[in-house]
């Protein structure tokens, strides 16, 4: 083999035809790296674009779109929450509610709840309007990926309002139950939760407020909503059927609203107090049960 210079070897190249371009003897000392063939990959060095060669790319058809100097990031999934509407605005027609732009009430009545559906996790927009297509209120409110929640469309001194109540809540299993109180009549005084035989399981339940679930063992029960200064039952006990120590205490408290309750076991009982009325003791009950 000949030598270009003096005691420098010259490395082995391919034969013309075996590879992409090589050194042919014009261009200086420094050979071409070996390409492949044109038709065997992607465009490669032409000889008319100067002394670099184009990197291989794979030929149409043989692979997906290559880097073209952005990154591409796969869809970030976040959770759905789950919620269910509750008219409980006295005096207004029934609703329409959407959820951003969808609309996932057609019509809801008063004193009535819809059906849990499914929304992105996130803040949302939230719109209450008539069936005539008057907004009443739009506002956007939090639903925690993987949240259980009722939102209750109230009244307010200036209006209508929403407001969120968390559904989170395990059945307590051995056959009993859950059971809680929700204060949504707008002119209600602070009222009490008193048993028949005069136990108190909740003291003041104002406007807005929603009691802690408690369990309760299947059964029949009257519940009492009055104004009283009596003391409560400690948070940590059960309500359980009629006490006989209890039984015919004198003085039952003169009661704004009374609830006949078959409790039955392994569900969860929400009460609702709703306005029947603008006066102060004009309320009326709603109960809505999940299994």
């Amino acid at each position: 083999m000949e030598r270009i210079n003096d005691n420098t070897p010259v490395i082995p190249l391919p034969n013309p035809g075996e590879g992409g371009p090589v050194y042919d003897g014009n261009s200086g000392n420094t050979p071409v790296i070996p390409l492949p063939n044109p038709g065997e990959g992607g465009p490669v060095y032409d000889g008319s674009t100067g002394n670099i060669p184009v990197i291989p790319l794979p030929n149409p058809g043989e692979g997906g779109p290559v880097n073209g100097g952005s990154s591409v990031r796969p869809p970030i999934w976040l959770p759905l929450s789950r919620v269910r509407f509750l008219n409980a605005a006295f005096g207004y027609t029934p609703i329409r509610i959407q959820i951003n732009r969808v609309r996932v009430v057609t019509r809801l009545g008063y004193a009535s709840v819809s059906s849990y559906v499914q929304a992105p996790g996130g803040y949302q927009t939230i719109t209450v309007s008539g069936l005539d297509g008057y907004t009443y209120l739009r506002k956007t409110m939090p639903l925690p990926p993987g949240s259980l929640s009722t939102i209750a469309v109230i009244n307010t001194p200036s209006g209508l309002d929403l407001l969120q109540i968390s559904d989170q809540c395990c059945l307590q299993g051995n056959c009993a139950s859950n059971f809680r109180v929700s204060n949504l009549a707008l002119n209600s005084p602070p009222v009490d939760v008193l048993l028949k035989d005069g136990r108190v399981v909740y003291a003041d339940v104002r406007f807005k407020e929603t009691t802690i679930f408690k369990r309760v063992r299947p059964g029949t029960y009257q519940f009492l909503f009055a104004e009283t200064d009596r003391s409560p039952m400690p948070s940590w006990m059960d309500i359980e059927t009629l006490d006989s120590a209890f039984l015919g205490t004198p003085d039952l408290p003169d009661t704004i609203v009374s609830l006949n309750l078959e409790v039955e076991k392994n569900t969860n009982y929400t009460v609702f107090l709703l306005s029947s009325g603008t006066g102060k003791r004009d309320i009326q009950t709603m109960v809505v049960t999940d299994r």
